[in-house]
């Protein structure tokens, strides 16, 4: 059964914006041609593959036809490029949506662009999410490549370990004084408030395990943002792993101080890419795995 390229594209793009509408606005078309699209689409499948919802999600089926309908339209735009380039005309942007951590999108990730071949036209689509979730968004189809914190492959990926993302446990020196006086212990960890980026970030439980056996549940401020997180650290509302990128400038002027001095939490990070015959996947992976060398803690051999 062939599918048709420009039903593809409209259902792609359907599930991309969110709308029927907005999709309209991107492929110069009407809202009605593309309802059109999607309808000859699921009726050639057989299946409903679009979730009239705000916004617009695949169903279980059309989870199924992401991925591929993504495939073919970046081989697509890469091999129009390819043509263009020779013709003379402006080629096409090719569309790379990317899963990053906001701790690696805010430090050793702004590298990336910078170190892409000259002429290599790409859009970024970054989703920030967790560096243990972010593979997720690889399965559903939603990113073509993501840093996570996870060393399995994924089917029809390619997997490569980046480095160690080196955390230190920081507070305030008042905070410090108050909360940490006579040590490190379940007692005061117990008590002392702790700072957390979101419901998915683990990084502070692991900390505690670490130093204790015993069942702690301190109270929690969830701060998502990376500058805000150690801002609020400095001023003293809490403790929280700090990647060690953001804290050293804030410990060397005496804003910060590690709770236990010396002791780290290392996250392995791994560049998980689509397997495809794609000049601007592997341009983008050079570029990342170049990022990372100089970025982070090197992986331990063995």
């Amino acid at each position: 059964m062939n599918l048709d390229n420009a039903q593809l594209a409209a259902f792609a793009m359907v599930i991309r914006e969110g709308s029927f509408e907005a999709a309209a606005r991107r492929l110069h078309v009407t809202p009605s041609a593309i309802s059109q699209r999607i309808k000859q689409l699921e009726e050639r499948l057989g299946q409903v593959l679009v979730q009239r919802v705000t916004p617009c999600v695949p169903s279980v089926a059309g989870q199924a036809l992401v991925r591929f309908a993504e495939e073919v339209a970046l081989l697509e735009t890469e091999m129009l490029a390819a043509l263009g380039s020779s013709s003379g005309e402006e080629p096409p942007m090719v569309r790379i949506p990317v899963a990053v951590n906001a701790d690696s999108l805010d430090s050793w990730f702004l590298d990336v662009p910078g170190t892409l071949p000259d002429g290599l036209q790409v859009v970024f689509d970054l989703h920030v999410d967790d560096q243990d979730h972010s593979a997720v968004l690889l399965r559903e189809g939603s990113v073509m490549a993501a840093v996570s914190a996870n060393p399995a492959a994924i089917q029809g990926c390619s997997v490569a370990p980046l480095g160690l993302m080196r955390y230190l446990a920081v507070a305030s020196p008042g905070f410090l004084a108050r909360h940490f006086a006579d040590g490190v212990d379940a007692a005061a960890l117990r008590r002392a408030p702790m700072l957390r980026f979101n419901a998915k970030d683990g990084l502070q439980h692991q900390f505690i395990a670490a130093r204790t056996s015993e069942a702690v549940a301190p109270p929690i401020h969830l701060v998502p943002s990376v500058h805000g997180f150690v801002g609020l650290a400095r001023r003293g509302l809490g403790w929280g792993m700090v990647p060690e990128a953001f804290a050293r400038q804030p410990i060397a002027a005496g804003d910060l101080a590690e709770i236990v001095p010396g002791a780290y939490l290392d996250v392995p990070l791994y560049w998980h890419c689509w397997r495809l015959p794609s000049a601007a996947l592997a341009a983008l992976t050079a570029a990342v795995e170049r990022a990372a060398a100089a970025g982070l803690w090197p992986m331990p051999k063995g």
